[in-house]
This record gives C-alpha cells, structure tokens and sequence, in this order.
C-alpha cells in the first residue's frame, strides 16, 4: 500500500499525493488473468433480433409517440412516464439522443438553463452551479442528456427507438407504421429534417403557413416557446423550437430552460388530448 512520505521541508511532494490514492474495493474478476464465459455469434444475434423485434410488437400501437430525442423531446417522455399507464414511445432519427444540447453555442460544452428551469433539473437530479438570481449552469450538457436518457429509459412504460425516422418520402418500400393515439413533435428548428411535424401539416393543408423563426431574442424566444406549446391539429402537440417556426418566433440561442419547460408542458397538453389528469387550465 502506497503512503506519504514527506519532503524536506515537511510538505508532501505531488508525486507521492498521487502515489497513496487507493482504489476502493477490488473487482470481482482477476484483471491480470481475465477470461470471459464462451459464446455463439448466432446467440448474440438471437438475442438483438428478438428483443428488438419484441419491442416494434409492443409498440406498434402506443398511447404517445415523441418524434424526436432533443431537451424537448426528452423533458416530454420523462413527463409522460411519471404516469405508469401511458406506453411512450420515442423516435429519433440519430443514433445519439440529444439534438440540439450537443450544440450549445459554437459548439462549448456547458448548458445554460434561466430560472425557473432549474427545478426541472433538481427533478430529474442534474447537478448544476447556481450562479445568480437568474440563471444557472451545467457544467457539460452531457449531464443533462445522460441522466434524464439512462433515468427515462429505466421506467417501463419508455421505449425509445434511435436511428430510427419518422419521414414523408416516396421511396421504393413502403414503411413501417407506429399507431399512436397522440403525437409529440419535437423535431427542432429547420434544417434537412428540422421541423418536419409542422411542414408536413402545411404540406397537406391542415396550417397555412411556417413563417420560421425571427432574428435571436433569448429573452422573449423562451417565454414564447413554452407559452405557444399546444395542441396545434387535433392528435398532434408541437414543442420546442419547432414551435418557433410555426409562430415566428425568436430564435433562442444556447439557453434550455424553455427546452424543458416546454416539453414538460407538451406532455401536459398530451395528457389533456388523451382526456387525462393535467395541469393545464381548460
């Protein structure tokens, strides 16, 4: 066991700090000698195939599908779920959920989410640095994505199927449908599949038209997002930033708080399309 040792002066040399760390327990397996139990490839594939196939069978009729795995999306499900009778399932085209809080502003890493946010994220037990009276900080948006997926993921009425998309394209085949009794979509800003919901609604005459955002404003844009979270056609939410191509909207900027404050009320304005307790006003 390594100790300390102390240098002439009487202090502690960092070489030797670094020296006496310990590891806490060992590991159950001999790591010098390591040999994993046997298996068949074909018994790896077995398992993929089935388990995966079982899931499309469950959830080829669902109560709430939620296109698109970004803040919104995901404060959306996690919302969804607190209800254990409600069978969510999750679409997103990328095979990592997160959409845009990857891409905070010129691609850093911490989240910035305004008050009152940072309830949402005490909820879902991220941790954060409480800098002032208005505004708090993520120190990477990895840990918001991480944490509400792995927790959301964990409940067993959430399914969440990634690289998987929810497309309006000809093509040679014919796809595979999902029936769901409510649609949450939360797609994001435009882009090549950026606000696809609301386009497709234009496209077959149900809204007349999707102005796209206006120049950034952060502090309107995100009051304004949550507040024109709804129901938009009988059936169908929108939330998050594709509500401000709907409406016109401010574009945002690198804040979240609106992100998951608008999911959270997307699901509420689910659960009221599916005659369910909410807490919206009627």
């Amino acid at each position: 066991m390594a100790t300390l040792n102390g240098t002439s002066n009487g202090s502690t040399s960092t070489t030797e700090q670094r020296g006496a760390i310990n590891l806490i327990g060992e590991p159950k397996y001999d790591l010098n000698d390591l040999h994993f139990n046997p298996i068949k490839e074909a018994d790896v594939s077995r398992e993929m195939t089935r388990r995966y196939m079982t899931d499309m069978l469950e959830h080829a009729e669902t109560d709430v599908v939620v296109i698109g795995a970004g803040s919104a999306g995901l404060s959306c499900a996690w919302e969804l779920s607190k209800n254990p009778n409600i069978r969510v399932t999750v679409i997103e085209q990328s095979v990592s959920p997160g959409g845009g809080a990857w891409l905070g502003g010129q691609l850093f890493s911490a989240m910035i989410v305004r008050k009152p946010g940072q309830h949402f994220l005490e909820e879902v037990g991220v941790p954060f640095d409480d800098c002032n009276e208005n505004y708090v900080v993520v120190k990477h948006a990895a840990l918001f994505t991480s944490t509400i997926l792995s927790k959301l993921l964990m409940r067993p009425n959430v399914k969440l199927f990634n690289a998987l998309a929810a497309e309006d394209l000809i093509s040679c085949m014919d796809p595979n449908v999902i029936e769901a009794k409510v649609v949450v979509s939360s797609t994001g800003h435009d882009g090549p599949m950026g606000a696809s919901g609301v386009k497709r609604l234009q496209k077959i005459g149900l809204i007349k038209n999707v102005p796209g955002m206006i120049a950034l404003d952060m502090n309107a844009a995100e009051d304004g997002i949550v507040a024109n979270t709804r129901e938009v056609v009988p059936g169908m939410v929108i939330t998050g930033m594709e509500v401000a191509e709907l409406d016109g909207c401010p574009r945002m900027g690198p804040t979240f708080g609106a992100m998951m404050l608008s999911g959270q009320k997307a699901a509420h304005c689910a659960l009221k399309s599916l005659g369910l307790a909410n807490v919206l006003k009627a």
